[in-house]
């Protein structure tokens, strides 16, 4: 059975050898994983919560899913509410930034977040993400930069990937509940300067739970290309295909009084399938006088998603529903950029143009008993097109003072036709929306204080778009009952003062405080097809994050961020923001010195959060811990050993509070389950246990 189950991996080391077998010489194995170092950004940063992360910082970090790599931006929290195929759930700047909603993310120049989505606005599903490819990551926080647009009001993050590896290497996967990972890549000169890279990622995993995940993952990756990111081309492919089985947070009562185990479910078969092909064009030229850059890209995707809203029993045939997407996203982007030299105090003088156009076929949502629909709450067609301009100046007044100003223009417009449900068919028509946002920022330094030291101030203006069917809706789709639609648009407003400074050499340390004001906190639930309103909010708070790169391959990073997230007026009963993160801490020593040993360790601290408005019921916070092991048997052969939450935490990755019934309380009748009431309480998801990974990688 295991020899069957590894035939495509040799198919893949077969496809990969083949591709390399052109390139000349065999280069080592460990050059494959060290690129570049990180840069301390003084001097070259805008604010000071930006960073760049390299693939080098990346190779020696623990991750339980792909996803994760995102946790390099300082105070990002990555969990999982529901199966592993699909999107996590990602808390920044006290925001439940639910599965993306207010961060922006791009991978080779294609924007992630997807507008208008089944299962919610801004759904940004990385799962396709191959680390091991990863180049660079460039993260920023706040709404301070003029390039960036919609949901890029927490922060955004761009992802690269390579374009050459020095070495072609597979590698295979192994650890408990059926995890099982194979992954092949490899890249080959062709004439003209070009090189073509090649990956393909073949994965499944059960996971813990007892009803087993039977998660399958079909991964690949080609990109053709010349030059680099500033003076070169590259078009990349990119395939993923997946299916799984969920097994959704549930209430904790149900698992306390022993009526499921801890890794228990209350609704058999939620979980889905999903697909994204991609096809992406990216060309950069820079000179002495400035620098181009374009980007073109197709996106084809598609969810079908499975859920009990709650992970409950709701009634006697429990209340799972479908959530469909199937969508063609295409879109691009143009950026010229100036160098106006010392008689304009070297300002740099860029401006862009972005373009996007979503062509949803169909968005719905059913209902559904074991994954056979019985009703449809609503079908909807949309095409939404969204495109922003912006202008931006880069000014160096004096060698201690620079500033950037920047404007951008952002234009929506989006056409809902309804196609099926029994009241949808009242709802549709067109919404239209515009919004200019400034940017003001300012450098002071550096300052020979601290070593070098800089000093920022910035503020800005940004938005998150909404659901364009809440923008277009008259009623309620599951009950007809009247109902207001919602802006297009929701501006946020935000500014932030920090210093970045550099105490002893490989010492890079930045702190800033910051303040967000949202316009409004709607919502498209798109468990319900509804908006739910909750009025506007303000967030503050403090960062400090540090990364220490000593002598022979030592590093060492921490971060800490404490935020504070009310409502302007109470909702509920009171003002705190549900789910909002409010201490978030994190400290990871990594070594990779190129001899024979490499690895890193990893802490994460999650305080306590409010589950609701009142404040009153709060989740339970934890720490956990990950660590990467590796060892260099040969300049060929490589073993890692991923001992994941080492010190097997009982802890929650989500908890949320809401009605739910349990199956016996719905058979009993128990506070009205079974005739449409519920019982207030925790919903929770456990933390994975203790879970040993091991790999061998191969260089050739």
């Amino acid at each position: 059975m295991i020899l069957r189950s590894l035939r495509p991996f040799w198919l893949a080391i077969l496809a990969v050898h083949s591709l390399s077998s052109m390139a000349a010489g065999i280069p080592t194995l460990q050059e494959v994983t060290v690129v570049n170092h990180s840069r301390d950004l003084i001097g070259e940063a805008e604010s000071a919560s930006e960073g760049t992360v390299t693939a080098r910082q990346l190779a020696t970090r623990p991750l339980l899913r792909p996803a994760e790599v995102l946790e390099v931006v300082p105070g990002m929290i990555v969990t999982q509410h529901s199966g592993d195929g699909k999107a996590n759930q990602y808390f920044l700047r006290g925001f439940n930034l639910d599965h993306g909603s207010d961060f922006s993310t791009q991978v080779l120049g294609m924007p992630i977040n997807l507008v208008t989505h089944a299962h919610g606005q801004g759904y940004m599903d990385l799962n396709f993400l191959i680390p091991e490819l990863i180049g660079a990551i460039r993260y920023r926080k706040g709404v301070y930069d003029a390039e960036d647009g919609d949901f890029a009001t927490a922060g955004s993050a761009k992802i690269d990937y390579r374009r050459h590896l020095d070495a072609p290497f597979a590698a295979i996967g192994l650890g408990r509940n059926g995890y099982r990972r194979l992954l092949g890549a490899g890249s080959t000169r062709l004439g003209g300067d070009w090189t073509l890279l090649g990956g393909l990622e073949l994965m499944g995993n059960d996971g813990p739970w007892e009803q087993p995940e039977n998660l399958r993952k079909k991964n690949a990756v080609f990109r053709l290309s010349r030059g680099d990111a500033a003076n070169g081309v590259a078009v990349s492919l990119l395939l993923y295909k997946a299916h799984w089985v969920a097994s959704e947070h549930v209430p904790e009562r149900a698992i306390d009084n022993g009526e499921i185990g801890r890794y228990g479910t209350l609704s058999p078969n939620d979980g889905g399938k999903t697909r994204r092909n991609s096809l992406s064009f990216e060309w950069a030229k820079t000179g002495e006088q400035g620098f181009s850059r374009a980007s073109v890209y197709a996106v084809d995707n598609e969810l079908n998603l499975f859920s009990s809203p709650s992970g409950y029993i709701s009634g006697l045939d429990g209340d799972q529903h479908e959530q469909a997407d199937r969508r063609i996203l295409w879109g691009g982007g143009f950026k010229q950029g100036w160098f106006l030299g010392p008689q304009w105090r070297q300002t740099e003088l860029s401006a862009g143009i972005h373009l996007r156009q979503d062509r949803i076929g169909k968005v719905s949502l059913y209902n559904t008993v074991n994954r056979q629909r019985v009703e449809t709450v609503r079908e909807d067609k949309v095409d939404e097109i969204a495109a922003g301009i912006f202008v931006d100046a880069r000014t160096q007044w004096l060698p201690w003072l620079r500033t950037n100003i920047g404007v951008r223009y952002d234009h929506l417009r989006a056409e809902a036709t309804p196609l099926g449900g029994v009241f949808n068919g009242q709802n549709g028509g067109s919404a239209v929306a515009g919004q200019f946002s400034p940017k003001l920022g300012a450098v002071f330094g550096p300052f020979k204080l601290l070593g070098q030291t800089e000093f920022y101030a910035n503020w800005g203006h940004g938005f998150h778009s909404n659901d364009a069917r809440g923008a277009t809706a008259k009623v309620n789709p599951r009950d007809g009952a009247a109902v207001q639609p919602v802006p297009l648009i929701v501006r946020a407003i935000g500014g932030e003062l920090g210093v970045r400074a550099s105490p002893l050499p490989g010492w890079n340390s930045s702190l800033s405080v910051w303040q967000m004001n949202l316009a409004s906190e709607l919502v498209f639930i798109g468990d319900e097809g509804v908006t739910e309103p909750h009025g506007a909010s303000t967030r503050s708070g403090i960062e400090w994050s540090n990364y220490y790169s000593l002598r022979h391959g030592l590093i060492v990073d921490a971060d800490l961020a404490i935020s504070r997230a009310r409502f302007r007026e109470a909702v509920n009963g009171g003002r705190d923001v549900p789910n909002a993160v409010p201490l978030a801490a994190s400290i990871g020593v990594a070594y990779d010195d190129a001899g024979s040993w490499f690895g890193g360790v990893r802490f994460r601290y999650l305080g306590a959060y409010p589950l609701a408005e009142s404040g009153e019921e709060k989740s339970r916070a934890f720490w956990m811990a990950n660590l990467k092991l590796g060892y260099r048997l040969s300049r060929q052969l490589e073993a890692t050993l991923d001992v994941l939450n080492l010190f097997d935490k009982k802890a929650n990755d989500i908890e949320y509070w809401g009605g739910a019934c349990a199956r016996s309380e719905a058979l009993a009748g128990t506070g009205g389950c079974g005739s449409g009431g519920a019982i207030d309480g925790r919903l929770v998801h456990p933390l994975e246990p203790r879970t040993l990974r091991a790999s061998l990688k191969f260089g050739f």
